[in-house]
């Protein structure tokens, strides 16, 4: 991280030691109670991984992808392989941001306030995430001594109190549960092992869009501090700022930035459909309350938890993930109806066979570019 005056842009370890200390606690579980979760999640783990195998199609037998680690973590454990992962992404947004703090009309106000102040508002919203968050699948992550990745990056995090707190909520069957949520994040990591290109086109999509970014650090600071105190109970739920409550992605937005993010809006679409779609259909034949879990999981999606939750989700754009899975999932089983799951694959070609936006709404679309062209 560059730094001017010795003073870098977010103090990243004040971040974790924020974000740890203000998490919510986990369930209550016994010691024994937690170290059983830990092994059946390690153990559907390995198991979904045939199971995604089998019904994806994407590795062709006698071929076996870059392996990459399985970590069952808690919510202090996501938090630092989050900020890992955010300070290698974010780095040539807050160099950039480092550039404008010493010269633009801000930079006196951000230098006094500083990085810690920064990054104790980037550890409440971590705090925050690090409570809902089931697993994940970090294609960028550096790895560490605590926190491994695979050769070029890439672990998978299983959050367990997290898997816990929410099967209790649905009040489902906890080992199905587990098992389902395994079938998820199994196929991110398919995705990604079996398709060598998608994570190198993913991070050059992502710098492109951090490249374009001409914003005042003033403006990224304020809307941090707007989502701390939304957190903080410091601004009334449901009071809109002077930019109609925005997402944190949406204020860096230039018209470059818009046809970017729209691209990657349609690959996470993808991404995440896809793994909605595969988790169903593997379901019936290894979950037996798969239906059950579905519908009780749809319905918690949708609402929340709270207005304050609704408001945050505005914020942090979390709204618009989870039209993602909606969209996505909707474009793969249209396309596996209409071509098969062979079919479908082709999708993984390259970066000229990824839906584009329009697509993911129009499935057809993309079978009539990507089949009928070819044919």
């Amino acid at each position: 991280m560059t730094s001017i005056g010795g003073a870098e842009m977010v103090d990243w370890n004040l971040a974790v030691a924020t974000a740890t200390r203000l998490v919510r606690p986990g369930p209550d579980v016994s010691r024994d109670e937690a170290r059983a979760v830990v092994a059946e999640l390690r153990r559907h783990a390995k198991a979904s991984e045939e199971h995604v195998r089998g019904f994806t199609r994407m590795i062709p037998d006698g071929h076996e992808p870059q392996d990459t680690p399985v970590l069952v973590v808690d919510r202090a454990g996501w938090i630092r392989a989050n900020v890992a992962g955010f300070k290698e992404v974010l780095r040539p947004l807050l160099d950039k941001m480092e550039e404008r703090r010493g010269s633009g009309p801000g930079g006196a106000v951000l230098g006094a306030v500083g990085g810690k102040v920064t990054g104790v508002e980037v550890g409440m919203l971590l705090s925050f995430l690090a409570s809902r968050v089931l697993g994940q699948y970090e294609t960028f992550a550096p790895p560490s001594r605590d926190l491994p990745a695979g050769t070029g990056g890439g672990r998978l995090l299983l959050v367990a109190p997290n898997v816990v707190h929410v099967e209790r909520e649905l009040e489902v069957d906890p080992h199905d549960f587990r098992l389902w949520v395994c079938l998820h994040e199994e196929t991110h990591r398919t995705q990604f092992t079996a398709v060598p290109w998608l994570r190198d086109h993913l991070e050059g999509e992502i710098q492109s869009f951090l490249g374009e970014t001409e914003v005042d650090p003033m403006t990224v600071l304020e809307r941090l501090r707007e989502a701390a105190q939304s957190l903080a109970g410091g601004r009334p739920e449901g009071e809109a700022g002077e930019d109609g409550g925005r997402s944190l992605v949406e204020i860096v937005q230039t018209p470059a930035q818009r046809e970017i993010l729209g691209r990657l809006t349609a690959v996470m679409s993808l991404l995440e459909g896809h793994a909605d779609f595969v988790m169903d259909g593997v379901g019936p034949e290894v979950v037996p309350s798969v239906a059950e879990i579905r519908e009780k999981f749809q319905q918690r999606r949708a609402r929340g938890a709270s207005r304050l939750d609704l408001a945050l989700r505005k914020l942090l754009g979390l709204d618009a993930k989870l039209r993602q899975y909606r969209d996505g999932e909707r474009f793969v089983r249209a396309v596996v109806q209409e071509v098969g799951m062979d079919g479908f694959n082709r999708v993984w070609t390259s970066p000229n066979t990824l839906p584009t936006k329009a697509e993911i709404a129009k499935p057809a679309d993309w079978v009539a570019r990507v089949h009928r062209k070819a044919e």
